[in-house]
């Protein structure tokens, strides 16, 4: 057993410095109390994903991971626009940007709002903008 002190009390009100204690046990307790204690709050664990989210996120990078519609979504970043519009900005039949702005409204990407015959399309919320910036960030990084 290997016996220790703390050290040596400088004054009264310290007299458990000079109390001998078993190295070894202190510290496993020690080391088991630290790790219980603190290490989830040190090292947070990633939070486990249920089957549902995992799906609805793997549908979300799917339909990131399609050139023409990380195009369009780059189109939507800076304000609304209309079919036509997108059509044209993007070099493609008004059907072909459809039926991707279908795609990107069923997955909750973007939102539609009608004004009379024509139908403007925008990005749902800012956290699409902000993940499509954060991936072309990471893309363009050194």
């Amino acid at each position: 057993m290997t016996v220790a002190t703390l050290g040596q009390s400088r004054d009264s009100t310290e007299p458990w410095l000079n109390t001998p204690f078993d190295v070894t046990t202190i510290l496993r307790y020690n080391i088991h109390e630290y790790m219980n204690t603190y290490s989830t709050i040190t090292h947070p664990r990633a939070a486990a994903l249920d089957d549902e989210d995992t799906v609805h996120l793997a549908e979300l990078f799917k339909a990131l991971g399609d050139p023409t519609r990380l195009r369009l979504i780059a189109a939507l970043a800076p304000s609304e626009q209309c079919v036509g519009d997108l059509a044209t900005a993007l070099a493609m039949s008004e059907s072909a940007v459809s039926h991707q702005l279908r795609t990107l409204r069923q997955l909750r990407l973007v939102r539609a709002r009608k004004a009379g015959r024509q139908v403007y399309y925008a990005l749902d919320d800012e956290h699409i903008a902000e993940l499509f910036q954060r991936g072309l960030d990471h893309v363009r990084h050194d």
